[in-house]
């Protein structure tokens, strides 16, 4: 898997997803990162990719020039790719796990992120084929929400987990919350290991981790149920 970000700070997107997992299979090139500096394709002698919204309101706006030259010269970076192009942004659909597992079967995420008041809506209608949003929150820029949704893609991928078990029955895969988890000790200021998980009997600890999964879904996520 190959992710193309378009932003306005490359490194904010390195540095985050450049540690721990994700910076390991970067490292393996089990997937792929490249970030693309917006301003390098400003038609300003300063640089400026910005300017002020038609009918007034507050703060600037994202032209359309230097985000299509972009994703022009980005596309081509590799056209014979399976590819898709996503713009973060608090209009999009809510992003969630099954829209990571459909991303997830491109060869290529182009990622446009988002900052000031937006983009030029005439950029969005030219190159983007989706819009997705990370919360009904507003964050100051689309970074942060393309690191989240490039991370959760990567784990998705082939080679960037060693065991696919490790999200197939995790949380929100498997349609409710994970299980409660414990390790040692035993008994932690008087709260101790439920007597189930330390028996060695799999049929009955695969009972109690559904019974517990159910009822924590029914307590904090009950949406995912009903």
């Amino acid at each position: 898997m190959r992710f193309d970000v378009i932003t306005l700070f490359p490194d904010m997107i390195e540095n985050v997803l450049g540690e721990s997992i994700i910076g390991r299979a970067m490292k393996s090139g089990a997937i792929e990162l490249f970030t693309h500096q917006l301003r390098d394709y400003s038609r300003d002698k300063h640089r400026r990719v910005d300017d002020t919204p038609y009918g007034g309101g507050r703060g600037m706006l994202i032209s359309p020039e230097p985000v299509c030259d972009c994703h022009a010269a980005v596309w081509r970076c590799a056209s014979d790719m399976k590819t898709r192009t996503v713009y973060m942004s608090p209009q999009g659909g809510v992003f969630n796990q099954k829209k990571a597992e459909m991303l997830a079967e491109y060869d290529r995420l182009i990622i446009i992120c988002g900052h000031y008041e937006g983009i030029d809506r005439r950029a969005i209608d030219e190159v983007v084929d989706e819009e997705i949003s990370v919360g009904d929150y507003i964050l100051t820029g689309g970074e942060l929400p393309a690191c989240i949704l490039i991370d959760c893609v990567s784990r998705l991928c082939e080679g960037v987990l060693s065991d696919p078990e490790c999200y197939e029955k995790e949380s929100i895969s498997c349609g409710m919350l994970e299980y409660p988890q414990y390790t040692r000790p035993e008994n932690f200021r008087g709260m101790r290991v439920p007597e189930v998980l330390l028996g060695g009997n799999h049929a009955e600890i695969e009972r109690w981790r559904y019974k517990a999964a159910l009822e924590l879904t029914l307590k904090n996520r009950p949406d995912m149920i009903y």
